[in-house]
């Protein structure tokens, strides 16, 4: 292979974007200040700016040194400020009683009530800002309602912020209060034509297909997929295919290409009846960030092109980050804004060179085409993945090797049979004949076809860092020669490798991991050779297996029940992959096939416990005693409290800050 040379030792690693220079920093700006203010500032954070920056500074002039200073430091500041007015406003919450008005903009409808959002609040005739989420005991509501009730409404708290992905959700989506009503009465109906028409289309589509199918294409049109079934969602999810029900950017990317294609004779003026179609979709989507995104790439791609200019793919993302986080610096926090933008990111640095590169290889060009893409879009995505959900879908690149394709047909027949449906409401059931049929098959084929397998047990760490500097360095956009970038690859791959297992190995001493969020509570104790979980009685099964997936996916020595109500503990750890299941004291749980031991001393390997009662237990271990209390009372300097007061995180920094055992 013919190496290529640089044009000289004095060129630019990588040229200087304005506009992709400033993102980062407003980005950087958010996550660092989030780091500071909530907890969780560690060294490897800034990984991958160290990475970055030698490149981004070649060659050493003083006018790139200054423009890169400058666009990164000031918009970082500017980040940081943006970030920081919003959780001033957003944690000023107040807990408060009255009548509470606010407008209905979404809805998940479950088995027998609604989880609803409220926007435009007030409480006794006073305006609030941001938004309410409402559990109603009931199914007739829908977006556009405006509605009156009596309600106390219980503020967001930011002490849970770091340790409760729930709170980081609401945070993200303004949501600061929650509330719980048996009886709400309906007011008004909204203006707002977009939360209209979505009910309008809810309904139209619940009257007259069946439910899981109604869900199913309600989910695809509007993004809106929490009515879905539960072992529906799951299984989409595990499939790696939630994109298709989250409105991305390849439903407004099909939209505007097919609307697009209907004005030729425009010439110039040709991308405005797409834009403008593509920006009404965003509006009954609720404006969700990825639809945002593709809509301003959507909208500068047909600018660009109508006045000749070369369209910069890498350029339009940077403009539409740049204009989310200045207008919702929030937006951060959602994992779908990481998730769309990593998946651009992937597609504009990743794909070019790996389809140069297939396509040398006498790859098919379709396959070369579609394989690169998907890499890219996965290979920046991982991070995001199991930070997030704590598992990587296996069988992801193969279903949507058979969905993309199919997907045009799929989301255009759908909207426009909605569309008949809606316009003439008596020849509904017959326009919704052909969605009918299609979510049948699709249901059909995950009934008969088990997708779910996945991997999970282990975080990236600082891993997410090198893998995102190894991607950004061996793409396209970054001016090595071929032995240099050989090297690169390498040296990325020995730091990958051993990032992850110093994150996810125990090779001496104690390692202590701890998850609480919602009241449920489970810590994990490693050793090289064993592993103890200890829950307490109200933890569920999804909360232990979604916690495992993100710490361990061996085999348990054994799970410790802490609790007053042992049997509700043993009815969870029944369906955990452990050896034995302790308890403090003998009792009657009906289990055959579950290992129970009981007795208030006990060694696990070179772990020691004791039960100071059914709801405290002390551990031994490297000379350190440790008291695990998951329900409160007298501390001492090294309990280990997992609880709602804030002053018990004090207890854990301190233990964790002076002894061999540790949490990473």
């Amino acid at each position: 292979m013919k190496e290529e040379h640089l044009p000289g030792e004095k060129a630019a690693r990588i040229n200087f974007r304005p506009l992709l220079f400033c993102a980062l920093g407003f980005a950087l700006g958010i996550f660092l200040y989030a780091k500071i203010r909530f907890g969780g500032l560690v060294p490897s954070d800034f990984l991958l700016l160290a990475l970055f920056l030698p490149f981004a500074l070649v060659p050493f002039n003083k006018t790139r040194i200054l423009s890169v200073a400058l666009s990164l430091l000031l918009f970082a500041g500017a980040g940081a400020l943006a970030i920081h007015l919003y959780s001033a406003r957003f944690f000023s919450a107040a807990e408060e009683e009255g009548r509470l008005t606010g407008t209905v903009t979404s809805v998940s409808v479950r088995q027998g009530y609604s989880l609803l959002t409220l926007d435009d609040l007030s409480l006794n005739g006073e305006a609030r800002g941001g938004k309410c989420r409402v559990f109603y005991g009931g199914e007739d509501l829908r977006p556009g309602d405006i509605l009156l009730c009596d309600a106390s409404l219980t503020p967001v708290r930011m002490e849970d912020f770091r340790d409760d992905p729930y709170v980081r959700n609401d945070f993200s989506k303004d949501v600061r209060y929650t509330v719980s009503v048996s009886s709400i009465e309906k007011t008004a109906e909204s203006g707002n034509l977009f939360l209209r028409m979505n009910a309008a289309l809810y309904d139209s589509l619940h009257a007259h297909m069946s439910r899981d199918r109604a869900d199913l294409g309600f989910a695809l049109l509007t993004g809106n997929s929490g009515g879905l079934d539960g072992d529906i969602s799951e299984a989409v999810r595990r499939g790696g295919i939630a994109h298709i029900f989250a409105v991305s950017g390849l439903h407004i990317g099909i939209l505007y290409a097919a609307v697009y294609a209907c004005f030729p004779f425009l010439k110039k003026s040709r991308f405005v009846p797409p834009l403008l179609v593509a920006f009404c979709y965003c509006g009954l989507c609720n404006f969700t960030v990825s639809s945002v995104r593709a809509l301003i790439m959507c909208g500068t791609m047909g600018v660009m092109r109508a006045f000749g200019r070369k369209y910069d793919f890498l350029g339009s993302v940077s403009l539409a980050a740049l204009f989310t986080m200045l207008f919702w610096p929030q937006q951060w926090f959602a994992v779908g804004f990481r998730l769309t933008y990593c998946a651009v990111l992937g597609l504009a640095l990743l794909a070019p060179p790996l389809r140069r590169g297939l396509l040398r290889i006498k790859f098919p060009r379709f396959l070369a085409e579609y394989c690169s893409g998907a890499l890219g879009v996965h290979l920046f995505a991982l991070p995001v993945l199991i930070e997030s959900f704590g598992y990587v879908p296996v069988f992801s690149l193969l279903l949507n090797f058979f969905l993309i394709p199919v997907l045009p047909v799929l989301f255009l027949g759908t909207l426009l049979c909605a569309l008949f449906a809606l316009v003439i409401p008596p020849a509904a059931p017959f326009f919704l004949l052909f969605p009918e049929g299609m979510f049948s098959a699709f249901l059909y084929v995950f009934s008969v076809t088990d997708v779910s397998f996945v991997l999970a047990g282990f975080a990236l760490g600082a891993g997410s860092a090198v893998l995102l500097a190894a991607c950004v360095t061996l793409s396209g956009r970054v001016r090595l020669t071929v032995r240099w970038k050989g090297l690169a690859a390498a040296a990325f791959t020995v730091l990958f490798v051993a990032a992850v297992v110093l994150q996810n190995a125990v090779v001496s001493g104690c390692r202590l991991e701890v998850y609480s969020s919602s009241g449920d509570t489970v810590a994990l104790v490693r050793t090289p050779h064993e592993s103890v979980l200890v829950i307490d009685g109200e933890i569920s099964v999804a909360g232990c297996e979604d916690f495992l997936n993100r710490t361990y996916g061996g085999f348990l020595t054994a799970v410790i029940v802490l609790a007053e109500d042992e049997v509700a503990g043993v009815n969870t750890a029944a369906f955990l992959p452990a050896g034995e299941v302790r308890l403090c004291d003998h009792c009657e749980t009906g289990l055959q096939h579950v290992p129970l031991a009981f007795g208030r001393d006990f060694t696990v390997g070179e772990l020691s416990f004791r039960f100071m009662s059914r709801s405290k237990l002390a551990m031994s271990a490297e000379g350190c005693v440790v008291e695990f209390d998951f329900e409160g009372g007298e501390a001492l300097g090294a309990d280990l409290f997992v609880g709602e007061e804030p002053a018990r995180t004090k207890h854990l920094n301190y233990f964790l800050d002076h002894a061999i055992i540790k949490t990473l």
